[in-house]
């Protein structure tokens, strides 16, 4: 029976989820803004706690990967990674978006012909997205799109579309009178989708390098503008 802790923060939401044989047995999360360094570790010990586990019975520590914010996958990957080096135990990486998909694809009902477009938050009216056919297999890659009022078209001709997650929201004033535009509101990404995936690619030993693994940014940081005095 493989236990696995799930962590999810690429975005504003910090979560984590406790599964036994794939099944989620406790989930915790909070949206409190930049709360996720504080935070993090407490949710995953009462995570641990309502399953009745303690942290050496875990097999496995799954992370959401990205793309997404660059703090909140810091965050979420040193958490993950040191978990891992202390208990020895292997290091599992979650595509965020396809994640996000299996979330969208479990809460509507949906035809052959639809696609599901997990959107996450970057800059102004830029979003990180992915569209992904009903089995979760890729039907456009992962970009970083400033979204205008044509974005989609190609796409939405001949499928319908669901649009979920914060960057979502962002877009819904320039997409959602779009024939076959579909939004699923309040849509956030989780930690139960995470562990999910997790399951599946602990059975098939789908494991990343602790020592070497690093969170998909898709795009480099940039450094705002320091506000504290003397540095600018």
């Amino acid at each position: 029976m493989a236990n696995i802790l799930s962590i999810e923060t690429s975005t504003q939401v910090c979560s984590v989820a406790v599964s036994k044989k794939g099944i989620v047995s406790s989930h915790k999360e909070t949206s409190v803004s930049n709360s996720h360094a504080e935070l993090i570790t407490i949710l995953c010990e009462k995570a641990l706690t309502e399953s009745d586990l303690t942290f050496s019975e875990l097999d496995a520590v799954a992370v959401s990967q990205g793309p997404g914010s660059y703090t909140g996958l810091r965050i979420g990957a040193s958490t993950a990674k040191g978990f891992c080096y202390a208990l020895d135990i292997p290091l599992i990486a979650i595509s965020t978006l396809k994640a996000m998909a299996l979330g969208m694809k479990n809460q509507v009902t949906f035809l052959e012909n639809t696609l599901f477009c997990p959107m996450i938050d970057a800059r102004r009216m830029e979003v990180y997205n992915e569209l992904f056919l009903p089995d979760l297999s890729v039907f456009h890659p992962v970009e970083a799109t400033i979204v205008e009022e044509n974005s989609f078209d190609q796409y939405l001709k001949k499928h319908t579309i669901y649009f979920g997650g914060d960057g979502a929201t962002k877009c819904l004033p320039l997409l959602g009178n779009k024939t076959n535009a579909t939004f699923i509101h309040d849509f956030v990404p989780s930690a139960v989708w995470v562990a999910a995936l997790a399951h599946e690619q602990y059975k098939a030993n789908q494991f990343v390098d602790t020592a070497y693994f690093e969170p998909y940014y898709l795009k480099d940081f940039v450094a705002g503008i320091p506000r504290v005095k003397g540095l600018r």
